[in-house]
């Protein structure tokens, strides 16, 4: 076994005694590709989303130095029909972009050092394979002995250009490699497949990719890939019966990753992390700093912060994908900014809506915590209030309520100007951004004979009071609120149980009056809701 040229199986070895989800059928697709137009595969992920441990499984899988029946055997790729064909049948070159960055002085001289390290090694094992200056050429050399044909395996392919970001030369001789390994007319005779992984798809240059033989598979497009992104909602939900783990917990934590394939995956690093220390919390969040993250948020290009805070309250926003030039420095809209942080792991996508989003709690700690400590102070600012402003409402402080409206409506934060209920609703959602730590919010859910325009539910374990919020643009809040109960608006809520919270907002465009009322329900022996509580206050608002 060599340190690049067929590895063996302990690394894929190692994972299979560790707490293991089979993910085995990728082979499957592989196999389908190999000797075909299409065997070039470059597969894009966030940190920790499991590119290495199919890297491996892959190495085991193809790798002719060793026996890996015993570790698939019982996996699902056992009952493919192709399953013996390739089976421990070719030479596989395996190459860590990481390690070779991590092991020279000066990260100009990696392709060159990693060039000369990995022929070195190709000659002592093939030693007729001449002096050969690069490694295309070396590799087509001993094909040209052997016969054998090559599956070549990239780890952190883009691994320069993130490390080196501004160091074009150096990026320019890095594409030139790849490009004399995959695109020269050798590559068909001597490679049977590629394989390459990495955070960032293939560098564009202007509209065209720099290895347009590859066929892409991103957190934007996976395409048949999807079930590899992460796990799927069916394997979660196996871990935790497995495991005695709360589902609802590791979903609100990991979940939100959505693709046309599938509607849900999840984070496969912090979904076994909770698993392993039956505690839920930020563990891929840990793994890098959050230092990154605050960087590219600082920029507030085009209005970021707005989109952010929208975000924040479980909004999805707009978004074009189409400029972003697939780097960490050709950034010029924010639409750049956030089609970065989608490959980074940091939002994800919705490709129906073509919208981005803040996909689970772990993401949104992370934001919270970025932006706490960066230049958008007032989004900190906002946070804060919004912590206070559930507080207030949850002890029915209808004063304090109106006040912290007033003050998201005047922070240059949401519409300045109200229009119609849906521009209050924005306010209010913006306002009410803290909720979604226990709550789930819903928009205009039917009750009655009409809609509730905002109703937060408890998650499961809270015990907070469920609370219905409904607004009312350019309405006596009185008028308002009989209207509401003639509705039947609260016994929409019923089979929540124990309390429940009817707040009416309402906002008079002539006096710039805001008014607040919130009503506390409870259930009687019979079930019946009645109301035991109000407050109401008015306050008035200044003139935009």
């Amino acid at each position: 076994m060599g340190t690049y040229l067929n590895l063996g199986n302990t690394g894929f070895e190692m994972i299979r005694n560790s707490l293991y989800v089979d993910k085995s059928e990728l082979i499957s697709f592989i196999n389908s590709i190999i000797n075909t137009a299409y065997k070039l595969t470059c597969v894009s992920r966030p940190r920790r989303f499991g590119k290495s441990f199919a890297a491996k499984m892959l190495c085991a899988y193809y790798d002719k130095s060793c026996d890996s029946r015993k570790l698939f055997q019982d996996l699902k790729i056992a009952g493919d029909k192709h399953f013996e064909t390739h089976l421990n049948q070719y030479d596989v070159l395996y190459l860590d972009i990481t390690w070779f960055i991590s092991n020279v002085r000066e990260i100009r001289t990696v392709v060159s050092s990693m060039q000369q390290k990995v022929i070195a090694e190709l000659r002592k094992l093939y030693p007729n394979a001449g002096q050969e200056d690069t490694l295309p050429e070396t590799l087509e050399k001993i094909h040209s002995l052997t016969g054998s044909r090559f599956i070549i395996i990239i780890d952190e392919w883009d691994a320069l250009f993130r490390e080196a970001k501004e160091d074009i030369v150096l990026h320019e001789e890095y594409i030139r490699l790849l490009r004399g390994l995959f695109k020269s007319s050798q590559t068909d005779r001597m490679i049977a497949a590629a394989y390459m992984t990495g955070i960032l798809p293939i560098k564009k240059y202007g509209t065209q990719s720099a290895l347009t033989d590859f066929r892409e598979y991103t957190m934007i497009s996976p395409k048949k890939l999807a079930a590899y992104t992460g796990f799927t909602e069916s394997e979660v939900k196996m871990l935790c019966q497995e495991h005695h783990i709360d589902f609802q917990q590791v979903k609100k934590w990991y979940d939100g990753y959505s693709f046309r394939q599938l509607s849900s995956i999840y984070n496969p690093n912090s979904v076994i992390e909770a698993i392993r220390n039956e505690e839920y919390g930020t563990y891929w969040t840990q793994t890098e700093t959050y230092e990154s993250l605050k960087i590219y948020i600082d920029m507030n290009e085009d209005g970021l912060k707005e989109t952010i805070i929208q975000m924040l309250g479980g909004a999805k926003c707009p978004l074009d994908i189409g400029t972003f030039q697939n780097d960490m420095t050709s950034i010029k809209s924010k639409d750049d900014v956030l089609t970065l942080l989608i490959h980074l792991g940091y939002l994800a996508y919705d490709p129906e809506n073509k919208s981005v989003y803040i996909p689970n709690e772990e993401i949104r700690q992370e934001f919270i915590r970025a932006v706490k400590s960066g230049k958008h102070r007032e989004i900190a600012r906002m946070i804060m209030t919004s912590d206070q402003l559930l507080e207030d409402t949850l002890c029915m402080n209808s004063e304090a309520v109106a006040s912290a409206v007033e003050a998201v409506h005047s922070a240059g934060t949401a519409p300045l100007f109200y229009d119609n209920e849906q521009a209050l609703r924005n306010v209010i959602r913006f306002a009410y951004i803290s909720s979604v730590d226990e709550f789930w919010e819903i928009q205009e859910l039917p009750s009655g004979t009409g809609y509730a325009d905002l109703v937060y539910l408890p998650r499961k374990g809270s015990s907070r009071p469920a609370m219905l919020i409904e607004l009312k643009w350019n309405q006596d809040i009185d008028t308002a609120i009989r209207q509401i109960k003639n509705r039947n608006y609260p016994q929409v809520l019923e089979s929540w149980g124990g309390e429940i919270l009817l707040v009416c907002i309402s906002y008079d465009l002539k006096t710039k009056h805001h008014t607040c009322k919130i009503e506390k329900y409870q259930k009687d022996e019979r079930g019946n809701l009645h109301a035991i509580h109000h407050k109401a206050i008015r306050r008035t608002v200044p003139d935009h």
